[in-house]
């Protein structure tokens, strides 16, 4: 599997205002676009930075996925995103790599696209999604 290029980067973060002020603050960047995804308990802001963008998440649950995380490991960096095409040949190529999937079937995600994570078990360390953007092809 090759990706297209790195979609996002998502950081985990206590305070949503409080980041968004640091990026745009520290490094001149323009938060274009602040989002809750319900389903999965969190807040997103986005900034692109070229072709990448960075997504802020903020819990909106502490017991979601990012308000577990901050709890055990603190801010910081939760996952990297690959942009692929035909997310599902991916996940299907991917499992049959022996990659652990957290999800088996693609799911929705913020800025409409459809998302899937693979487990930081069998990705050395790193939390991993892959994304494609459907609506926009």
């Amino acid at each position: 599997m090759k990706p297209k290029y790195i979609e996002h980067i998502g950081i985990a973060v206590r305070n949503l205002e409080e980041s968004i002020a640091y990026y745009e603050n520290v490094f001149g960047l323009s938060c274009y676009a602040i989002e809750e995804v319900a389903d999965q308990k969190v807040k997103t802001a986005f900034f692109k930075v070229g072709q990448t963008k960075i997504e802020l998440l903020e819990s909106t649950d502490p017991n979601g996925p990012i308000g577990k995380f901050i709890e055990k490991k603190g801010e910081g960096v939760h996952h990297l995103a690959f942009a692929v095409d035909d997310i599902e040949e991916k996940l299907t190529e991917l499992d049959q790599k022996g990659i652990q999937l957290i999800d088996q079937e693609p799911r929705n995600g913020a800025e409409g696209l459809s998302i899937a994570f693979l487990h930081p078990k069998s990705t050395h360390g790193v939390l991993t999604e892959i994304c494609e953007d459907k609506q926009n092809k």
